[in-house]
């Protein structure tokens, strides 16, 4: 069993470098269809974090106020960002394969190619809306700190933890068509069980314990730290979520490249 994992393991790596060129390719194919005909371009990566930051800033400092330890736009754009980097993705990654079709019955290359382009095409975005977070944190006057060296690491734990969850949707979508709508459901359910718009420390009973074991919590939370708050991630939590996140991503990996070949009667 371990003989083949090391087979499947090395045969994975190879083709994606193999196959580098063309991922490339179908990631700025997708990002040129992805802003085609629209006036607004990569405004849209912008505008929906910042009317969804408008929208949950009256809620939460003038319905039912919310402490954050930064000012509460900032903090509530700072997860809208992150979160949106991830449901964005799994969006597109879901009808990757299905959509594709011509490709996924007639040509051979690695399929996982796919919804990790959809992946790729959404982190331009998320690197076009940080430029604002960026410039949220100066009006408000939050300063840059040291802690930012560390945002490569909870960076590579994200696009890990997107990128699992995108190959699992991708190929389930495949197999069985709910997948697309039962996908809205769960995601708008998961982004109220992560800290996205609220502190994770001001939320107790059940619910607090299901958002800090939820994976989104600890990422949303990491960024929140080494951003804006000058310190390093909690490094428990963030051990842990790690080590979801490459767990995640290593299965559902192979499990993508082990059925991909009955990809084709399926489609």
């Amino acid at each position: 069993m371990l003989k083949r994992l090391g087979v499947d393991l090395r045969e994975m790596v190879r083709e994606q470098f193999e196959y580098r060129e063309l991922m490339y390719q179908m990631t700025m194919r997708d990002l040129r269809l992805r802003y085609k005909q629209t006036v607004m371009g990569f405004g849209w990566a912008i505008f929906m974090p910042l009317v969804n930051t408008a929208i949950f800033s009256v809620i939460f400092t003038k319905v039912a106020p919310v402490e954050p330890p930064v000012p509460y736009p900032v903090f509530a754009y700072c997860g809208l960002l992150v979160w949106n980097f991830f449901s964005m993705s799994l969006k597109f990654a879901v009808n990757s394969l299905t959509s594709n079709a011509n490709l996924v019955t007639k040509v051979y290359f690695p399929r996982e190619i796919f919804p990790l382009s959809a992946v790729l095409v959404c982190l331009v975005d998320f690197v076009v809306a940080a430029a604002v977070l960026g410039g949220l944190m100066a009006w408000y006057g939050i300063p840059l700190h040291a802690s930012l060296l560390f945002l490569p690491a909870v960076l590579a734990v994200h696009i890990l933890f997107t990128s699992g969850i995108a190959l699992l949707l991708a190929m389930s979508n495949l197999f069985y068509r709910d997948v697309k709508y039962l996908f809205e459901i769960v995601v708008t359910m998961w982004m109220f069980a992560s800290s996205t718009v609220y502190p994770v420390d001001q939320i107790e009973g059940r619910l607090g314990l299901v958002m800090r074991l939820n994976p989104m919590t600890g990422i949303i939370e990491s960024y929140r730290s080494v951003i804006l708050y000058g310190t390093l991630p909690d490094p428990t939590w963030f051990a842990g979520t790690a080590a979801v996140a490459f767990a995640v991503f290593l299965l559902s990996w192979l499990t993508f490249h082990r059925a991909e070949f009955r990809f084709a009667e399926n489609i």
